[in-house]
């Protein structure tokens, strides 16, 4: 079975440069339909109001963090079953055992590249 490289994916993240980074690596990876939230709760209401396939969001942002994001999403009975990918400057212990604990589908620490998302969104959706 092959990915649906036209899913819904939302990318959130405080820094429009890594919007743009994420976005440019999701496109070589072929995936068009792309949306983006520059927060948390941003990115909770367009989850609300649309369906999403996978949600790649960062770790640090203001004024609700990636892992608060990952909490909300979880506890949603229509959002639970969103694959979510949480990007992060920092590899901390704490952090990847906090994120796991909160259900994270996967993480990758920056800086990464389209080889590096193309794993994580493997490990998530299945063979790219």
């Amino acid at each position: 079975m092959s990915i649906d490289r036209n899913m819904p994916i939302l990318i959130v993240d405080d820094y429009k440069t890594m919007l743009r980074i994420i976005r440019n690596l999701l496109r070589q990876l072929e995936f068009q339909n792309v949306e983006e939230a520059s927060d948390g709760s941003t990115a909770l209401q367009m989850l609300e109001s649309k369906d999403f396939s996978l949600i790649i969001s960062d770790w640090n942002m203001e004024p609700m963090t990636g892992l608060q994001l990952l909490r909300e999403v979880r506890k949603s009975a229509r959002l639970k079953h969103i694959p979510f990918i949480m990007v992060t400057a920092e590899s901390k212990t704490e952090n990847v055992v906090a994120a796991k604990e909160a259900g994270v589908s996967n993480y990758i620490v920056k800086p990464f590249n389209a080889e590096t998302l193309r794993t994580k969104l493997s490990s998530v959706l299945g063979p790219l």
